[in-house]
């Protein structure tokens, strides 16, 4: 009886050790528009980084992980294209915290400085009128996933949606 109870422990550390092989890829996150959370611009007065003033914009992302193991979501970097405008560069140096097989939602936050507005001069009449202005977060984002390492995501569309000023 305990020889045929060695083949079975065998077979069953062989199973676990192939399922832990296929953890070696790290699937990416997959973001999202938040639902029931709007984008928002708003006014910033003058300071040395602008000092003609600017506006911040707060996106709010819906990211899930949809891995078998936590990872950390460590930074995002790309470009902000609102109205297919010239592009804004963006960095997000993050270290977020992603549970296995969950989502959370998390503001990204871009500022934006007076003196690019001869570039972004369609994009002012769009929103003094009220229209929503489209934007698209295009660029690569990294995770850590512990002892399997560092990944690198992209280039891809990360994110798009639209808001309105307010």
């Amino acid at each position: 009886m305990k020889r045929s109870m060695i083949p079975t422990a065998l077979l069953a550390v062989a199973a676990t050790l192939a399922a832990c092989a296929t953890l070696g890829a790290i699937l990416p996150l997959r973001f999202s528009e938040a639902e029931g959370r709007d984008s928002e611009l708003r006014l910033l007065g003058p300071s040395s980084s602008r000092p003609i003033g600017g506006a911040a914009l707060r996106l709010w992302a819906r990211v899930e992980n949809p891995n078998a193991i936590g990872v950390t979501l460590t930074g995002i970097e790309g470009d902000l294209l609102i109205s297919d405008a010239e592009a804004i560069a963006v960095d997000f140096p993050l270290g977020l915290p992603m549970v296995a097989m969950q989502d959370t939602i998390i503001p990204l936050d871009v500022s934006i400085g007076f003196d690019d507005l001869p570039r972004l001069a369609g994009i002012a009449r769009d929103a003094i009128a009220g229209r929503p202005l489209p934007y698209r977060l295009d660029g690569r984002f990294g995770v850590a996933a512990g002892a399997l390492g560092d990944v690198r995501f992209g280039p891809l569309t990360i994110l798009r949606g639209e808001f309105r000023v307010r």
